[in-house]
């Protein structure tokens, strides 16, 4: 007997838009190469973004 009910794409969704943000702060951190400052916001933002996606994933799943 198949079983019904409903699945969410949350957790796929999320995580790929939390990915390319952490990706936004990898170029973000590669072409800013010159300015500190602007290279550890992007780490930053790659770092905090990469863990959000991969929780996500985890917590909707």
């Amino acid at each position: 007997m198949a079983e019904t009910g409903l699945q969410s794409d949350k957790s796929l969704g999320l995580g790929l838009v939390f990915g390319v943000v952490a990706i936004i702060g990898a170029l973000v951190m590669f072409i800013a190469s010159a300015d500190q400052l602007t290279t550890g916001w992007g780490f930053a933002l790659a770092m905090i973004a990469g863990s959000i996606a991969v929780a996500v994933i985890h917590i909707f799943s």
